[in-house]
């Protein structure tokens, strides 16, 4: 299985007994949406909804952190995932939140998983059947996994401003990275980590929400200065849209790459570290 698939290939492969399609919607307060109850109105057949939202470890002193181990194994679980499973993950969301739960799922060892390109959105355009309610699945038993990797903490990314070894790439709109608008989202100073780059991630979609081609996608980061033979580290507010950066780089097979769990909501809180602001 490709990690990005077509509307047409799912469409083949529903019923296939190891694939499990799952509903990785989440919203920002802002959008005044409620993706649990968008979910039950309408989601694509024999999917599954992974309430995203709740999947964040609450003793962690990161802002919004990854799930602990166990946490996502639960629900996995819950939802009937097993060993082996092909995993599809779809969105209909603003800021593309599939691209989150599907770098959660690879942190923590569980490859066999794909995003849906143009996600809800482009199947109900093309008018494919939808259905309604929650899907009664069978739990499995919690598999054991590994503690996440490819994470980057707020000490991590202090001691790489010595050297820059890992590149610093914000997924934010400029207003936010250069410090030129307030950050409504998170309620706080707008600015950037100082040495990083900007792509916003929307940058990366066509006007249907698909990804752009290969060769698009690599364009766009070689034109915000990044070296696609280094490391890369990428941010944005929470988490969210800097997994959108970490997917495309995937899919351009890039792999030397790692997020900033808490991004700009761990950074930009703190009072002691650096900020930059305009750069670009």
């Amino acid at each position: 299985m490709e990690s990005l698939v077509s509307t047409d290939w799912l469409a083949s492969e529903l019923g296939t007994a190891n694939l499990v399609v799952i509903d990785a919607s989440n919203h920002l307060p802002a959008a005044g949406r409620d993706a649990h109850s968008e979910y039950l109105a309408a989601h694509i057949p024999t999917a599954r909804f992974l309430d995203l939202a709740s999947l964040v470890d609450k003793n962690s002193p990161v802002p919004a952190a990854l799930p602990r181990p166990e946490q996502l194994a639960q629900r996995l679980a819950e939802l009937g995932v097993r060993p082996g499973d092909r995993i599809v993950l779809y969105d209909d969301s603003a800021v593309k939140t599939s691209a989150r739960a599907w770098f959660l799922l690879r942190a923590h060892g569980i490859d066999s998983v794909a995003i849906l390109d143009g996600g809800l959105a482009r199947w109900k355009a093309e008018g494919r059947k939808v259905e309604t309610g929650a899907l009664e699945v069978e739990p499995s038993e919690p598999a054991s996994l590994p503690a996440p990797e490819r994470v980057r903490f707020k000490s991590d990314m202090l001691a790489n401003m010595d050297d820059m070894r890992e590149q610093v790439l914000d997924a934010r709109d400029p207003g936010r990275f250069m410090g030129k608008v307030e950050d409504t989202v998170h309620n706080l100073p707008s600015g950037h980590i100082p040495g990083s780059c900007n792509l916003p991630f929307g940058n990366l979609f066509t006007e249907d929400g698909t990804f752009k081609t290969r060769e698009d996608l690599r364009a766009h980061f070689e034109a915000v200065g990044i070296d696609l033979n280094s490391p890369i580290v990428t941010t944005c507010g929470s988490g969210v849209t800097a997994s959108v950066l970490l997917f495309a780089l995937h899919l351009i097979g890039h792999d030397a790459w790692a997020l900033y769990d808490g991004s700009w909501l761990d950074w930009g809180s703190d009072p002691d570290t650096p900020k930059a602001t305009v750069s670009l």
